[in-house]
């Protein structure tokens, strides 16, 4: 579990089923993600997460508000996707629900699990990718520290052929040179 001062980043609980699920059928949340999430997919996600945590210790945690306990969304870690630029590498992603856009939860929860990141795993740096119509998102990854890799623009192969979506760029953050790797076990 990973505490900030709003905010609980920490693993997926059967609780967070419906309001993510509720997030996958929120046509402005999957703007640029795809078509709609039936309830099967966002609990096969889910499902996904929790066997990713378990085998390897991190994942797209969910996020909740320390105030009142609320389902925000998710942020963490997730291996680049097969076929792209990313992939053999770590993704740093999240999602929220609307409801909480342009609250600084997601820079903050983003910030918090960089931090874990560079404190926990031996790696050089993170990736991040989206579309470029999905100016939110790759500001926050510019905010974070991130750079776009000129070049490395790509059509993601999960997405079809003649959507808008199918488009990506892709953005790094390499580890901090104060924050070198001590491995604290053994």
């Amino acid at each position: 579990m990973i505490e900030t001062e709003r905010l609980i980043i920490r693993p997926w609980r059967d609780g967070d089923r419906a309001p993510f699920a509720a997030m996958g059928q929120d046509a402005e949340v999957r703007r640029f993600l795809g078509p709609l999430q039936s309830r099967a997919e966002s609990d096969a996600l889910i499902d996904r997460m929790i066997a990713m945590e378990a085998d390897l210790g991190y994942c797209l945690w969910a996020i909740e508000r320390r105030a009142d306990a609320t389902f925000l969304g998710f942020c963490g870690l997730n291996a680049g996707p097969v076929g792209t630029p990313l992939e053999g590498g770590l993704e740093i992603g999240w999602r929220l629900a609307r409801a909480y856009w342009g609250q600084g939860y997601a820079r903050e929860a983003a910030l918090a699990c960089l931090d874990w990141t560079w404190a926990n795993l031996a790696i050089e740096g993170l990736f991040s990718m989206t579309v470029p119509a999905n100016t939110a998102s790759w500001g926050l990854m510019e905010r974070l520290g991130m750079f776009q890799l000129q070049g490395r623009d790509f059509d993601h192969p999960g997405v079809p052929d003649g959507s808008p979506l199918k488009r990506h760029i892709v953005y790094r953050i390499d580890r901090p040179a104060d924050r070198p790797f001590v491995n604290h076990i053994g």
